[in-house]
């Protein structure tokens, strides 16, 4: 008689139970990485039917409605990589979840590239090469279209990579190589693109120097005083009063001047007002934040907060409003030139390309935007809530300042600067800063600056290797892209042309 089963031993059914829950969790494990590459082909499709809609059946309708698709894809690279600078200082510090970042950098990028996204949009599409300098529209658009596709896979292979290299760069390389092997070295405004190249060399240093004089301002007047609460409780107010005086007057400035023109003098002052309005309404919410929190550096990085998560936010706008550019800018000059517009006689983008644009940065920003934010937030220099700050407020408002004037700065370039001047500046202030050899104003343990004399000799605190990496990528990018874009244009006009 057959005996039955050890208690010990799974029935057979139970085994099988398992292996297929085994599976089930394989294919959810496998469909969960295809989630975001799935809802991405969507959303070009997407991008598809609603370009379709506004040039279908117009002289090259196709080439516009090809142009839109790789210019959404564009975007979602630029949103994927660049939002590390968004909000990566305000994750690596801490400060904010990484999922609340994303939503709100999504949001600000939105409303950054709709409001002010227009002025960079022009330097773009007519700036470095245009229809005047290649008469032929069948041949601009084409040329166009290579410095499209030659910029949106070179950003994919750095997210892939995970290389901050600058997405402003590789658009602009391609377009300028693109347009020579069109028609020739004259075929680019020289005197537009040295401009544009002195603004990538100068940005960084000023956004660095900007980071500088906040965080040297935060250590003398908040960090090392003997009151640290009360200290910041009397300027970080201040300060969020006068980043959204500031934010206020470029919104004006820039996001009203093709409805309305503003004077100089009224703008100054409504953002003069906004920022006393938002110094008085931070007074008591710090006082708040504040109350209960040690005299030490651990409770400034709590009302840091806040402050921190209106510079990611500005940021994000910041980098909408310029980056935006750098995806829809070559769709812009291919849609004028198939209708047969001289390029440059339009003052704004079509509002559908911008709106493409924008919801391409959010959407990947939302779906594949996690992959750089601990190299720029973390690994270059150890940031807290306070040099984050600094770091975001300079960058964005570096960023805006470009934007406004139209030249298409690098948000890479910018922020990276930013926190390599952090880190330096860290360097210099530990050794040589007379308050850090004042010991009866030094907490140990409150901050990891606080370091004894030769530890600090003996380790820098920004690491040189992810500098040389950095700018080594940041020199080749050009010439890349110009040389790709340029033998990428080559091909397609023995093909199609």
């Amino acid at each position: 008689m057959a005996q039955p089963p050890s208690p010990r031993m799974k029935p057979t059914l139970d085994k099988d139970l398992e292996k297929m829950t085994r599976v089930e969790e394989a294919t959810f494990h496998i469909t969960d990485r295809l989630t975001a590459p799935g809802v991405g082909l969507l959303f070009l499709i997407m991008t598809a039917v609603f370009a379709s809609a506004y040039v279908m059946g117009t002289r090259g309708g196709m080439i516009v409605i090809a142009a839109s698709i790789i210019g959404a894809y564009m975007a979602m690279n630029i949103g994927a990589k660049d939002v590390a600078n968004n909000v990566g200082p305000a994750v690596g510090a801490k400060a904010i979840p990484i999922g609340v970042a994303l939503v709100v950098a999504a949001i600000c990028e939105v409303a950054g590239a709709l409001i002010t996204g227009g002025n960079v949009v022009e330097t773009i599409s007519r700036g470095i090469i245009s229809i005047n300098t290649i008469p032929d529209p069948e041949i601009f658009t084409w040329a166009m279209l290579a410095a499209l596709i030659t910029a949106a896979l070179l950003v994919n292979l750095s997210n892939l990579v995970k290389a901050p290299i600058s997405t402003t760069h590789t658009v602009v390389g391609g377009v300028a190589g693109a347009g020579t092997a069109a028609y020739g070295f004259g075929a680019v405004d020289w005197f537009s693109l040295s401009k544009i190249a002195m603004a990538w060399m100068t940005t960084p240093f000023i956004s660095a120097f900007f980071a500088v004089m906040f965080l040297a301002f935060i250590k003398e007047f908040i960090i090392y005083r003997e009151d640290k609460i009360a200290a910041a409780q009397k300027w970080v107010p201040v300060l969020l009063g006068v980043m959204s005086g500031v934010f206020t007057a470029y919104l004006i400035w820039v996001g009203l001047h093709n409805v309305v023109i503003v004077p100089m003098s009224t703008v100054s002052l409504i953002g003069f007002a906004v920022g006393l309005i938002g110094w008085r309404l931070c007074v008591p919410l710090i006082r708040n934040q504040s109350q209960g929190l040690e005299n030490r550096n651990q409770s400034l990085r709590k009302l840091f907060q806040w402050p921190l998560i209106f510079a990611a936010a500005m940021m994000s706008f910041a980098h909408g409003a310029n980056d935006v550019s750098n995806a829809i800018g070559p769709v812009v000059a291919i849609v004028r030139a198939m209708q047969g517009q001289v390029v440059g006689d339009t003052a704004r983008a079509p509002e559908w390309v911008m709106l493409i644009g924008a919801f391409g940065l959010s959407c990947g920003i939302l779906l594949f935007g996690p992959r750089l934010i601990r190299l720029v937030g973390e690994q270059i220099t150890k940031l807290n809530p306070m040099r984050a700050f600094c770091v975001s407020v300079s960058t964005a408002l570096t960023v805006l300042v470009a934007s406004r004037f139209g030249i298409p700065v690098s948000t890479t370039h910018t922020a990276i600067g930013a926190i390599f001047g952090v880190g330096f500046f860290r360097e210099w202030y530990t050794q040589r800063a007379r308050s850090r050899l004042e010991p009866a104003r030094v907490e140990p343990g409150d901050d990891e600056d606080n370091e004894n004399t030769s530890e600090v000799r003996r380790r820098y605190l920004v690491r040189r290797s992810h500098f040389m990496t950095i700018v080594a990528a940041w020199v080749i990018t050009v010439p890349t892209s110009a040389a790709l874009a340029a033998a990428l244009y080559g091909i397609m006009y023995m093909l199609f042309v």
